[in-house]
C-alpha cells in the first residue's frame, strides 16, 4: 500500500519522492472507501440515465454541491423507488473515485423517498404518464361475468381480508374460490402480486386448475408507505395486461393506490369487492319465480284472450251449407256463359281469319321479286368495267411500290462502288468522326466483306516537307 504520509524528505524538494499518477489516484481511491464504506445521504435526483447495460447513473445535489452516483445492475431491483429527475431521496452506499477521471461518486446500494411529499409528487408522475398511454381509459376496462363459477383472490393468506372475502362469497354466491397467497407489504409485495395475475392469467381453461372468471386483489387499510406497493408501475401495467377481469379492493374506501385506475371496477374495502364479484343467490332464486309466475299468469290470459276472440268470430261466420249453396248458384251461372262466350270467340276468330286471307294473293310477292330482277340485270353491265379499274389501280400502286422498295434497298448503292462500314458488334458506322485510331471495322461490299483497322489521321506538315 502506498504511504501518502509527508515525507520528511518533503522540506527539501530536490530530495522529496516523485509518485506516479497511477500510485497516487489509487491511494486516493482506497483512503476514501476505507474512511467512507458506508454513507447514507439525502438529496434531489438529477441527471437520470437508465443505461442500455442495465445500471443507472445520476447526481444528487443540493443548494451547494452536486455528487455523481451509479446505482449498479443487481441493485437497481432493489430501490424502493424508481430514480426519477427532481425526486428527493435519501439513499446509502460507499464513496470511491474514478481514477481515469479524477472524479469521486457514490455506489448506491438501496434508495427510499425523502418523505411522503415525494412519494405522492412520484406517484401523480408517475399517473399522469400512465393516463397519457391510455391505460386509464374506462373504454379498455372489461366486463365483470355476471355468474361466475371460479373466483380468483390475490392477498394474504392471513389476516382478517380474507376470512371476510370467504364469508361472504358462501353467503351471496357458493363457487369455487382460489386463493393465491402473497404479501402484501414490503419491497417484495409488488412482484409477488404481478406474478400472482400472471399466474392466473396464464392457467388453461382446460386444465386441472380453473382459470378463473375473476380475480380480486385484496389488503386491509394501512398507512401510505404500507400501501405504496401498489403504485408500483410494472404491477400497474401487470393489471392493465389481464385478460380476467380484475376488482382492485386495496386498503379502506378512503385510500387510493395506482392500481385502482387501472384495473376494471375498484372495491372501496374486500367485502364490497366479493359484492362485486358475485351476485345472491337467493336473490336470483326469488326472482326466477316471480318471473316464472309471470309467464304463467300471462300465458293463461293470452289464451282466455285468444279464446274469447275465436267464439266472437264463430259467432259472425255464415252457416256452411248457406255458403255451399251460394257458390254452387254462381257456378251454375258461370257455366251457362262460358258456352255462349266460347261460340262468340270462335266466329270473331273466323271472321279475322278471312279477311286476312283476302289480301293475301300472288302478286304481293312476285312484285319485290320482279323489281329485284329488273335491279340485278342493270348492274351487271357495269361490273366487268369496273373490275377492269380496280385491277388496273392495284397494278399501278403495285408498280410504285416496288420501285420504292428497290431504292429503299441497302444493298442497292453497294452494286455502284459504294461499301457500308461495321463496327465489330455489328453496329453501322454512320459518321467517321465516331471511329478511334486502332478500332477494328467491317467492309462490306457488294461481292464480299473484309476487315480494316482505323488508322490515326496525318499530322499537320512539317516545315520543310514537300507538297
Amino acid at each position: 500500500m502506498t504511504d501518502l504520509r509527508p515525507d520528511p524528505a518533503a522540506a527539501d524538494p530536490d530530495n522529496a519522492r516523485a509518485y506516479s499518477v497511477s500510485e497516487l489516484a489509487f491511494a486516493l481511491k482506497r483512503t476514501l472507501e476505507d474512511q467512507y464504506g458506508f454513507v447514507r445521504l439525502r438529496g434531489e435526483l438529477s441527471k437520470v440515465t437508465f443505461h442500455s447495460n442495465g445500471h443507472v447513473y445520476l447526481s444528487l445535489k443540493d443548494e451547494k454541491a452536486v455528487i455523481d452516483g451509479v446505482v449498479w445492475k443487481g441493485s437497481v431491483r432493489n430501490l424502493s423507488v424508481r430514480p426519477e429527475q427532481g425526486l428527493e431521496v435519501v439513499v446509502t452506499g460507499r464513496i470511491t473515485t474514478y481514477p481515469q477521471g479524477s472524479r469521486y461518486q457514490i455506489v448506491i446500494e438501496s434508495m427510499t423517498a425523502a418523505g411522503v411529499g415525494a412519494l405522492l409528487a412520484q406517484l401523480e408522475r408517475l399517473k399522469a404518464r400512465l393516463a397519457e398511454e391510455g391505460l386509464f381509459d374506462p373504454a379498455r376496462k372489461q366486463p365483470l361475468p355476471a355468474m361466475p363459477s371460479v373466483v380468483g383472490v390475490i392477498t394474504s393468506p392471513t389476516g382478517a381480508v380474507i376470512r371476510d372475502i370467504l364469508h361472504r362469497i358462501r353467503d351471496r354466491w357458493p363457487c369455487q374460490v382460489l386463493v393465491w397467497p402473497v404479501v402484501v407489504q414490503g419491497e417484495a409485495a409488488a412482484a409477488q402480486v404481478a406474478a400472482a395475475i400472471r399466474g392466473f392469467n396464464d392457467l388453461p381453461s382446460d386444465g386441472p386448475v380453473p382459470r378463473p372468471d375473476v380475480v380480486i386483489v385484496a389488503r386491509g387499510g394501512g398507512s401510505v408507505e404500507d400501501l405504496w406497493p401498489f403504485n408500483d408501475e410494472a404491477l400497474a401495467r401487470t393489471v392493465a395486461a389481464s385478460r380476467i377481469p380484475l376488482i382492485s379492493a386495496v386498503g379502506h374506501e378512503t385510500d387510493t393506490t395506482l392500481i385502482d385506475f387501472v384495473s376494471d371496477r375498484r372495491a372501496p374495502t374486500p367485502t364490497a369487492a366479493a359484492e362485486m364479484a358475485t351476485p345472491v343467490l337467493a336473490e336470483l332464486r326469488a326472482g326466477l319465480a316471480d318471473l316464472s309466475g309471470r309467464l304463467h299468469r300471462s300465458g293463461g290470459r293470452l289464451v282466455s284472450d285468444r279464446r274469447g276472440r275465436l267464439e266472437t268470430l264463430g259467432r259472425s261466420l255464415d252457416r256452411v251449407p248457406d255458403l255451399v249453396e251460394l257458390a254452387e248458384q254462381r257456378l251454375g251461372l258461370a257455366r251457362n256463359r262460358l258456352a255462349a262466350g266460347l261460340s262468340r270467340n270462335v266466329g270473331a276468330h273466323e271472321t279475322r281469319l278471312a279477311r286476312v286471307a283476302g289480301r293475301l294473293q300472288p302478286g304481293l310477292l312476285s312484285r319485290p321479286r320482279k323489281a329485284q330482277a329488273e335491279r340485278l340485270a342493270a348492274l351487271f353491265p357495269r361490273l366487268a368495267p369496273a373490275l377492269g379499274r380496280s385491277l388496273s389501280q392495284s397494278s399501278e400502286r403495285l408498280a410504285a411500290l416496288s420501285a420504292r422498295l428497290r431504292s429503299a434497298d441497302p444493298g442497292a448503292p453497294l452494286a455502284r462502288g459504294f461499301a457500308r462500314v461495321h463496327r465489330a458488334d455489328g453496329g453501322l458506322v454512320r459518321l467517321g468522326a465516331a471511329l478511334a485510331p486502332g478500332e477494328v471495322v467491317r467492309l462490306v461490299f457488294a461481292d464480299v466483306e473484309r476487315g480494316a483497322v482505323i488508322e490515326p489521321p496525318p499530322g499537320p506538315p512539317r516545315q520543310g516537307d514537300l507538297f
